[in-house]
């Protein structure tokens, strides 16, 4: 049955209308000024022909076309270090330089070499971190299900 611009139109055709009015001023055909005085006349519509009206001067869309676009899967990231695990890294670097620096100190000042105790403070963190990083598997590499928008 074809719409008569006398008909109530219903809060599901504004809606239409509305993303209509969004999709043509994403292209630039009518400014956001014009978006929103556009919307208000929207929302205070009644019928199929004032309806129309707001649309006259623009082209057609088809925004089955619009919703039915899949967008391109993103790039490959490069393989690379999880955040997290960059950061462990960091702190093991930071507290290893510390201790070093340390020991260094205590070794000068002292005038004997002093056993370097700090290997015992890098080692076994330096070895956990270093079985993580290499089994422990990169988290953004996992299949994240698909969403449905």
């Amino acid at each position: 049955m074809a719409q008569s611009p006398e008909m109530r139109a219903s809060d599901v055709d504004r809606d239409r209308v509305a993303a209509v009015l969004r999709e043509h001023t994403a292209e630039g055909r009518i400014t956001m000024d014009e978006f929103n005085e556009r919307l208000e006349e929207l929302y205070k519509s009644k019928t199929y022909g004032e309806l129309a009206r707001l649309t006259a001067d623009l082209p057609d869309v088809d925004l089955r076309k619009r919703l039915a676009k899949v967008e391109p899967a993103p790039l490959a990231k490069p393989a690379g270090m999880h955040p997290g695990m960059k950061a462990a890294w960091s702190a093991w670097a930071a507290a290893s330089a510390v201790n070093w620096v340390i020991w260094l100190i205590i070794s000068l000042t002292s005038g004997d070499f002093i056993y370097p105790w700090p290997l015992w403070v890098m080692g076994p963190w330096g070895a956990i971190l270093l079985v993580s990083t290499v089994f422990g598997g990169n988290p953004q590499q996992r299949k994240e299900p698909p969403s449905v928008h």
